[in-house]
């Protein structure tokens, strides 16, 4: 069950690793994409720690992960800025009734299904999000399996977002928004470690 504490240290430890593999998401996203990803997650990151700066979490996780959702969408750009700030605001919507981290996930992946118009195989970060809620309620999930999970988009042919533009040339490369998917989930992990 996720509380405010886990939630601050996860939030601190995804603005860590974000800025570490800045570099590495623009780089995905430059071969697929329009080379911004790392630059538009850094951003986002920076916007929730400052958001939680002035107003720290508190037992109220569905306003917390609404202050996550709204520093998302305001300062990330492209499609990941609307597709993590629904993934929160779902978080949001269920941490009324339900904090099972399994749970609040599965919300986050339907929401981003939702918003994306994507499915899972299209090549997105969908396709770490809705395997990862399953792994999660199984006790399963582990750096191994993340890793696995984002790896098995570079197989794929893209068909939504950007990369769906080069069709069978997507082939071979790891989805941006897969990769910091899994950064997501690693901080969680560590955070509850």
């Amino acid at each position: 069950m996720l509380n405010a504490d886990t939630l601050t240290k996860w939030m601190t430890n995804f603005e860590t690793r974000i800025t570490k593999e800045k570099d590495y998401l623009t780089e995905l996203d430059r071969v697929i994409g329009d080379s911004d990803h790392g630059n538009n997650m850094e951003r986002g990151v920076e916007a929730i720690k400052a958001a939680f700066e002035k107003t720290p979490p508190t037992a109220d996780l569905a306003q917390d992960f609404k202050t996550i959702a709204m520093a998302m969408l305001s300062k990330v750009g492209g499609a990941s800025g609307p597709l993590y700030g629904t993934a929160f605001l779902e978080m949001a919507k269920l941490a009324k009734t339900d904090t099972d981290f399994g749970d609040l996930v599965d919300a986050a992946a339907k929401g981003i299904a939702k918003r994306g118009q994507a499915k899972t195989g299209d090549k997105t970060m969908l396709d770490v999000w809705a395997p990862a809620a399953d792994l999660i309620k199984q006790g399963k999930l582990d750096d191994a399996a993340i890793d696995k999970l984002v790896a098995s988009t570079e197989p794929m042919i893209a068909k939504r977002g950007r990369a769906s533009y080069l069709g069978e040339k997507s082939v071979g490369h790891i989805d941006p928004g897969a990769a910091s998917t899994g950064e997501l989930l690693k901080a969680y992990l560590d955070a509850t470690a």
